[in-house]
């Protein structure tokens, strides 16, 4: 019988070697290498958590938390190590949608019926 937790442990050993990893963490040391990108970035993953906080506890978001979300993303702009961050964390998520796919496949056959 095969045992799915550890060819979920070989997929993240894989995963770690993969080039789109590698180029993600690189592009993230050379955030945190510009204080004040690094800075920058901090404050808007801690407004998008705000957000969600509120969002899940059923609080408004003013247009105010959306215009200083708003400001915070177009400043991230101005710094080529967090563009190229992103650059990065959309390739990422590019192939982790496909594995998502991929691992998903027999739940979508029960559903969709064998093709």
């Amino acid at each position: 019988m095969v045992n799915i937790y550890d060819s979920a442990n070989q997929l993240e050993e894989d995963l770690r070697q993969t080039p789109e990893v590698a180029d993600l963490k690189l592009a993230f040391e050379a955030v945190k290498a510009n204080d004040l990108a690094f800075k920058l970035f901090d404050k808007v993953q801690n407004k998008q958590y705000e957000l969600q906080q509120k969002q899940a506890t059923g609080q408004e978001i003013t247009n105010e938390d959306i215009e200083g979300m708003r400001q915070l993303t177009d400043q991230l702009q101005n710094y080529k190590e967090i563009n190229n961050l992103m650059e990065k964390e959309q390739k990422m998520n590019s192939m982790m949608e496909e594995l998502n796919k991929i691992i998903s496949k027999p739940i979508a056959e029960i559903y969709q019926g064998e093709k």
